[in-house]
């Protein structure tokens, strides 16, 4: 059975009055529930400014985790994930029909379900996800941004986009619009890796070799969570920060033999 540890961190920030971000997880309770919908873990971040920020972030993460029970052993996490995500957005959008012109209450998020040895990560905007393997790290997701829209184009180069003034201006988000693009990926995972969920806040101003000196095989993952944003809130300090790991203790491989699914033998940590 899949084995994982868990920890999140989300702080308001010191340039800040409310937390905009939301992060919530889903774990089941059975090894039923493990196979037939694994875990779940998703960072939300309002989007900054708007009326609703930390309203849309939470009902974001909450229309995901309530509709988690809705997947099936036989539907695939990378259409269930999207498929949540894309009623989360509608639920958002919904939101503002309480006066509030379209578009003013509107989130972020990145979300990654695990399942045997697949990890599936989805995400709108600019909150991102990262796999920790043997010291290196991985960006999982590509910033929804008119800059790195631009940089698809070839209208920018990798350069420009990176100065680019709208390099923080988002592109897609939840709430703009009914429906919304969601962004998949399906990655095998081995015992050992670390996955890391953000919203902006950390990731900013929290590199990649940063990631790696805290994120030791042998740290307390709460420990590093707390470190990871008190880092960001040093460097920067101007938005509210949010962070979730989830350490890989041991896999279930599965394969197919005459169109069904079979486990192979456990793999734990070398």
């Amino acid at each position: 059975m899949l084995d994982l540890e868990f920890a999140e961190f989300s702080d308001t920030g010191p340039s800040r009055d409310q937390n905009e971000d939301y992060c919530g997880s889903y774990q089941p309770a059975t090894p039923e529930e493990a196979e037939a919908r694994g875990w779940c873990f998703a960072v939300a971040d309002g989007v900054g400014g708007q009326a609703g920020g930390e309203i849309a972030s939470r009902i974001a993460i909450e229309t995901l985790l309530t509709g988690l029970p809705s997947i099936s052993s036989s539907e695939a996490l990378t259409v269930a994930l999207p498929r949540l995500i894309q009623r989360a957005n509608q639920r958002v959008f919904e939101a503002a029909g309480s006066g509030l012109p379209a578009g003013s209450i509107a989130t972020t998020i990145v979300a990654c379900a695990i399942r045997y040895d697949r990890a599936v990560v989805a995400h709108v905007g600019d909150s991102r996800a990262y796999l920790i393997r043997r010291g290196r790290v991985t960006g999982l997701t590509r910033d929804h941004t008119i800059a790195n829209e631009q940089l698809g184009r070839g209208i920018l180069s990798a350069r420009q986009a990176a100065a680019a003034t709208t390099a923080n201006l988002l592109s897609r988000s939840l709430g703009n619009e009914m429906f919304v693009s969601v962004d998949t990926g399906d990655h095998l995972l081995i015992p050992g890796d670390t996955l890391l969920l953000c919203s902006d806040g950390l990731h900013r101003s929290v590199a990649p070799a940063d990631m790696t000196g805290i994120l030791s095989p042998s740290v307390e993952l709460e420990s590093a969570a707390a470190e990871l944003v008190a880092l960001a809130n040093a460097r920067d300090g101007s938005d509210n920060v949010s962070v979730q790991l989830i350490r890989i203790r041991a896999v279930e491989s599965v394969g197919m033999y005459r169109g069904r699914l079979y486990k192979l033998p456990k793999m734990p940590i070398p």
